[in-house]
Parts: structure tokens; C-alpha cells; sequence
């Protein structure tokens, strides 16, 4: 993974680098794909900004937070482009299977007519509950 780091009125410190590439190595963890990341860190005044594009096969992330502390902006935005990765790993994966879930087992001949017809015995019996009378009172 190449993580191409960029400052907007700010200068990117050895500090800033190293704790923005821990923190997607937590990206990697989930996603293995993910073919190029840019990073944009910048300040407005007092706002903190940063801002990530995530190039992954055959899509594009996109995220941003804002806060007043740039390493909490960095966490925020770690935060919301692993969920948003995780989505995308479940929207990618096969819910086929192998073809083979929900399939009964094939039956045979004898055992299919043994299950349509009841024993004689309990035939008999649940004949005999229902023939019985019950005598008025």
C-alpha cells in the first residue's frame, strides 16, 4: 500500500507521517486490495482537517474529518474509512455459497413411501381416540 502524504498550510513533521501510517495499517488489517491511499492534512484557522482518497479495486473512498486537534482528525478519519471499507469488503463478497446450501439430500424409493405412510399401529391408535364416544350427562 503507498501512502502519499500532502500538507495544506501545514508542514507533515516525521511525528505526523509515522502516526498516519500506523493508522492505516489498520486498514490493511480489514482489506487487503487496497492499491493506493492519498492523504491530505490541512489547517484553516483553527479547524484541523484531513482527508483521505483510497483507491481499492475497482472503487474510489473518500473521506474527511474536521476537529481542533489534528491527531483527533486523523482518528476520525481512520474511523470512517474503516467502516466505510468494511461495507464495501460485504457489498463485494459472494453470498452464493457453494450451491449446495439448502439442497435436501436425495431419498429413496422406500424411505420417501415409508415417510408418506403412518405405521399401522399408530394409525390404528389415533383411530381408535377419535371412534371413542363420550356418553351425555
Amino acid at each position: 500500500m503507498q501512502i502519499n502524504l500532502t500538507g495544506h498550510h501545514v508542514d507533515i513533521t516525521e511525528a505526523l507521517k509515522g502516526y498516519v501510517d500506523t493508522k492505516f495499517d489498520r486498514l490493511a488489517r480489514h482489506f487487503d486490495h487496497v492499491i493506493n491511499v492519498h492523504v491530505i492534512l490541512s489547517v484553516e484557522k483553527l479547524r484541523q482537517k484531513a482527508e483521505a482518497t483510497i483507491k481499492i479495486n475497482g472503487a474510489n473512498v473518500f473521506a474527511d474529518s474536521v476537529h481542533e486537534d489534528m491527531y483527533a482528525a486523523i482518528d476520525g478519519l481512520i474511523d470512517k474509512l474503516d467502516r466505510q471499507v468494511i461495507k464495501y469488503k460485504e457489498k463485494r463478497q459472494s453470498h452464493r455459497g457453494n450451491g449446495q446450501k439448502g439442497m435436501a439430500e436425495p431419498e429413496t424409493e422406500a424411505s420417501a413411501q415409508a415417510a408418506l405412510e403412518p405405521e399401522p399401529e399408530a394409525a390404528l391408535e389415533a383411530f381408535a381416540e377419535s371412534a371413542e364416544v363420550q356418553p351425555r350427562q
